[in-house]
């Protein structure tokens, strides 16, 4: 019930819009029931012979009928479809928005797969809320209580007997769907996740997977999801068959039942045999409004089951708490360790340990170490993505936890060992570090980086994309560009971690030149391994066990 209420949450701004589009359904079911039982009256007027202006009315009804199905059909189409995917496009953004604040620390659980799934399949999966839980039992129950309203002009037993029926098609019906497909939609999202997510690693692993032998073990796993994926959608078409099945058979006995009520009443002359045809068609023609019913209840369980997977990550804490005051301005670029302790669980050791360290203004310190050192946790707590416990860091002589992490991010310029590159153009991925600088700011950041006559040599120049995650170009290629990207920033705090991995000597040695150059007036942490090219940092700092 938890997830149902947050779902309605979700589309209340849009009910105005979602009541418009309900009453359009039950205008359009209505336009056809007065279509049916309007046309059966006039054929059986018409074979009285009466004179042509008796049937005048009836003629007009037909042709006013057949005009407003086609034309509310094509207003609840446009108008339903239009609400929901502005809730689609509601629902994205509202789920991005509260997973950007918990990367990384919240998100490393979960695989880029099943993140990629969510925000797309399971959300698009939501569009079923509107369409076919929430808006068709409204339709439904509108046009049940108007046509008992009318039967009962002519016949009460009608109006009984076409409630009875329809309770049977859109409550008894539905309930024994649910009945055998029990777990059905909640199994269906999760092998569909499971599946997209195994593809989407075994994709961007591909190389790997091929290196080391292992592509019939990959196929085997994504053959097995896809036969309980084929056999899951095989059971659903056959519960489908089984609801519209049942859902005709109520209407037809509906229909007969209405037959063996009204042959007595017209015979024993209670009611006008140009009545017949029209009120049974009356009656069959309701049924159009029941026949989205049966699945209704599996459509909910699907929803909720992927509502439950977008919330169970919207409603994680965030790592790190926004300050409820404005940010301050730093007084300064210096930057001032104090007692930093850090692990990432209570049960795990300390990750760092009693760090200490100060770096004024435009100063240079190098800290050096082994890989699990913990120096890219200091990178991590530096901008913010993990929050300490113990201890203190200042920028500028206030508390970085005084500062909203997007103020503080923008004056730390990063390159790390792991550069994303997004499947776009090399200008477009330069240009994330400040969109609004120019083109000769952007060459200039990438002759820095010596990436710029490389770029040149490329067909397109600066308009080549780069592939998913810059894989049409070599680790080298990408580190380089990922120090333009910083260059390009400008910010006055730069942290370089392991950022000259993966090229070779002399470009590391041209690399390391424009980062000195860029250093110039900043405050500058150079991270790494090997302790090479740092003749000119003012400290070097062995960290070692979560000390310097």
């Amino acid at each position: 019930m938890k997830t149902f209420l947050h779902l309605l949450g979700l589309v209340r701004p849009y009910w105005r819009r979602m009541l418009l589009a309900v009453l359009l359904g039950f205008l359009t079911v209505g336009s056809n029931i007065g279509l049916l039982t309007t046309s059966a009256y006039l054929i059986a007027r018409a074979a009285l012979h009466p004179p042509v202006l008796n049937l005048m009315v009836a003629i007009v009804g037909v042709r006013f009928f057949g005009i407003a199905r086609a034309v509310f059909r094509y207003l609840e189409r446009y108008v339903s479809h239009d609400v929901t995917f502005r809730l689609l496009s509601q629902i994205r953004v509202w789920f991005y928005r509260a997973l950007e604040p918990l990367a990384p620390a919240r998100l490393m659980q979960y695989r880029s797969g099943d993140l990629l799934n969510r925000i797309v399949a399971d959300v698009d999966i939501l569009k079923n809320f509107y369409l076919r839980v929430l808006a068709p039992p409204l339709v439904a129950l509108l046009i049940l209580l108007v046509a008992c309203v009318w039967l009962a002009h002519y016949e009460p037993k009608l109006a009984c007997l076409l409630l009875a029926f329809f309770l049977l098609a859109g409550v008894a019906v539905p309930l024994g769907i649910k009945y055998l497909g029990r777990g059905l939609g909640r199994r269906l999202v999760q092998v569909k996740s499971e599946l997209n997510a195994h593809l989407v690693d075994s994709i961007q692993g591909m190389t790997e997977v091929l290196a080391f032998g292992q592509a019939t073990r990959q196929q085997t796993r994504v053959a097995g999801l896809s036969r309980e994926l084929l056999g899951l959608q095989q059971r659903l078409a056959a519960i489908s068959g089984l609801a519209n099945a049942l859902t005709g058979l109520a209407m037809n006995l509906a229909m007969w039942s209405a037959l063996v009520v009204t042959i007595p009443l017209v015979s024993a002359g209670k009611l006008p045999g140009v009545y017949l045809a029209m009120l049974v068609l009356g009656i069959l023609s309701s049924f159009e409004a029941a026949a989205p019913l049966p699945l209704a209840l599996h459509h909910l369980e699907e929803s909720l089951t992927a509502a439950r997977r977008l919330f169970e990550i919207t409603d994680a804490k965030p790592p790190v708490a926004d300050p409820v005051t404005p940010s301050p301005v730093p007084r300064g670029y210096d930057l001032c360790i104090k007692d930093l302790r850090f692990r990432y669980s209570p049960d795990t050791p300390w990750i760092l340990d009693g760090l200490n360290l100060t770096v004024p203004t435009g100063g240079r310190v190098a800290i050096v170490g082994p890989s699990g050192a913990g120096k890219s946790t200091l990178v991590n707590l530096l901008l913010r993505f993990w929050d300490y416990r113990s201890g203190e860091i200042y920028l500028g002589g206030h508390s970085i936890k005084a500062y909203h992490p997007e103020v503080l991010r923008r004056l730390v310029g990063v390159v790390t060992q792991r550069t994303h590159l997004f499947n776009a153009t090399i200008r477009e991925n330069l240009l994330l570090a400040r969109p609004e600088a120019g083109e000769e700011e952007m060459i200039q950041a990438a002759r820095q980086a010596s990436i710029h006559d490389f770029i040149q040599s490329l067909p397109r120049g600066y308009d080549t994309y780069v592939g998913e995650g810059g894989c049409k170009l070599s680790g080298g290629q990408r580190q380089r560009l990922a120090i333009a990207r910083a260059l390009l920033k400008n910010a006055p705090i730069l942290i370089l971690d392991e950022a000259t991995t993966g090229l070779d000597p002399v470009t590391e040695r041209e690399v390391m030149e424009a980062i000195y150059r860029l250093m110039e007036g900043r405050t500058t942490l150079v991270i790494t391994h090997r302790p090479v090219g740092l003749e000119k940092m003012d400290q070097i700092l062995v960290l070692d066990q979560g000390r310097f």
